[in-house]
């Protein structure tokens, strides 16, 4: 029997940026006459990339690396600039947890409002209700509006809800510091269950306890390019070893 087709799969994968640039003087600002210098930035400079379905990926570098574009692509917030980029599967992006929330609705219609945003009906949604409100820890809370909220309040609403979706491939960038150490621990048992269940996991953050703990393979990015692919442990020792050697370039963020 054959095998399933990957999740995702790359091949000469290119991403760039159109950016202004600022001028660095007055004089420089007059001789310009207010026109605006504009500058090709290379996000992602012909990647090539193999996701199997239900691996749990994680995926390191400095900043500007490229991780994050990346994760906007498969997410289909961005476009590539060239190549081929095939993701098999319904996405859930936890880039940034709550972002289709409404500060005026209650923790209750916000569930409704994020989850048919993340492709569930709202019969669907209401099914899981229960569940998402005990995963977030925020009963007392649920009817209030989320401008009542804390951040880490929204943050556990946010990723409560993402994680109660039918997505094949979530996407996870720097959001395992949800809440205190107990609710973190609910974080990591959450995702090695959507995996156990054979959902396709992508991690990003610049914290490689985090990556060792969630991920089985490892990529390293280096201006745009996969520098190092394989095993979780060989890949975080070789990156951490680098940076140490290197304390100028280590990684402050995603």
């Amino acid at each position: 029997m054959s095998e399933a087709p990957a999740a995702i799969e790359a091949r000469g994968l290119r991403k760039e940026f159109t950016v202004g640039v600022r001028r660095t003087s007055l004089r420089r600002l007059l001789l310009s006459r207010g026109r605006v210098t504009r500058k090709v930035v290379e996000a992602l400079r012909g990647m090539d990339l193999t996701v199997p379905r239900g691996e749990a990926l994680g995926l390191i570098g400095r900043n500007g690396s490229g991780k994050t574009t990346l994760l906007g692509l498969i997410g289909r917030i961005y476009r590539p600039t060239a190549g081929e980029l095939t993701v098999r599967g319904s996405v859930a992006p936890l880039l940034e947890l709550g972002a289709g929330f409404h500060l005026e609705l209650t923790g209750v219609e916000n569930i409704f409002l994020n989850g048919v945003i993340l492709g569930l009906t709202r019969r669907q949604v209401a099914e899981r209700m229960e569940a998402i409100i005990e995963f977030a820890e925020l009963r007392e809370f649920i009817d209030a509006p989320l401008r009542t909220y804390s951040v880490g309040m929204k943050m556990r609403l946010g990723f409560a809800v993402a994680t109660h979706t039918d997505a094949d491939i979530i996407l996870v960038d720097e959001v395992l510091a949800v809440g205190d150490e107990g609710f973190q621990e609910k974080c990591y048992a959450r995702l090695e269950e959507l995996r156990r269940a054979g959902r396709t996991l992508i991690v990003v953050s610049h914290e490689m306890p985090k990556i060792r703990r969630a991920a089985g393979r490892v990529i390293w990015l280096d201006r745009g390019r996969v520098h190092r692919d394989g095993p979780t442990e060989q890949i975080v020792d070789e990156y951490l070893a680098y940076s140490h050697a290197h304390p100028g370039l280590q990684d402050s963020g995603p």
